[in-house]
């Protein structure tokens, strides 16, 4: 992605190697998200938004259309999403069920449990320990209960949720086995969105970009093109 555009990836506050305390409402999140962006001098940017980014990057259009050119929404959802205020207990029982295999919650969470979709959380896992220096700092027990706050209320956001004033053209992926955000919504913020196009993974979960990479990669740059 690098090698055809400025990429920027950045940690909100409470996160990583940002300092405060994490919101934990998605409207105060983006905010902090808007004030990085115009901090930076930046007028115009392309958003990709995954999971709880994806959350943000739709208040920021909304409220903020003239920062948005193009948007790229993955495994996320609009407000009042199904399933969506569950991620608590999803969360819970992941973490359980990883303690007692000796297994990475995310083998279970951004995965299938097919041979395929365990060979790739693999790799996942691998690629996330390449780099040694510069690791981002583990997020706190603190900005973790923030943020599934923040989840829960965005999916207990009233129904139906509106997307009619977002303008830009929206890319949504997922893949079509998602056990946090549910796939269905994917297919729900498609259709929603008036200037959208859906790309689903097969046996795929919530980590579908990072077990088709390749695939995934090659859709943004065309997209952004377009």
């Amino acid at each position: 992605m690098a090698q055809k555009h400025r990429v920027i990836a950045f940690n909100n506050r409470g996160v990583g190697a940002s300092k405060g305390t994490t919101p934990d409402t998605i409207d105060d999140m983006a905010t902090d998200a808007v004030a990085f962006i115009r901090a930076l001098g930046l007028r115009k940017t392309d958003l990709l938004g995954f999971s709880l980014g994806g959350f943000i990057a739709q208040v920021i259009a909304q409220e903020h259309p003239d920062l948005v050119r193009r948007m790229i929404l993955a495994a996320t959802s609009a407000a009042g999403g199904e399933g969506v205020s569950n991620v608590g207990a999803v969360l819970q029982n992941a973490v359980a069920r990883a303690t007692a295999e000796k297994k990475h919650p995310k083998q279970s969470l951004f995965f299938t449990q097919s041979h395929d979709g365990q060979k790739a959380a693999a790799e996942f896992l691998q690629r996330l320990g390449t780099r040694q220096q510069d690791r981002d700092l583990p997020a706190s027990q603190e900005t973790i209960v923030a943020q599934v706050t923040a989840i829960t209320k965005w999916g207990m956001a009233p129904k139906p949720t509106s997307l009619d004033s977002i303008q830009h053209p929206v890319l949504v992926a997922n893949g079509d086995t998602d056990v946090m955000v549910p796939s269905i919504n994917s297919v729900e913020l498609a259709r929603k969105l008036p200037h959208s196009e859906l790309s689903i993974f097969p046996d795929a979960g919530h980590g579908a970009i990072f077990q088709y990479h390749s695939a995934f990669l090659d859709q943004t740059l065309r997209f952004l093109q377009n």
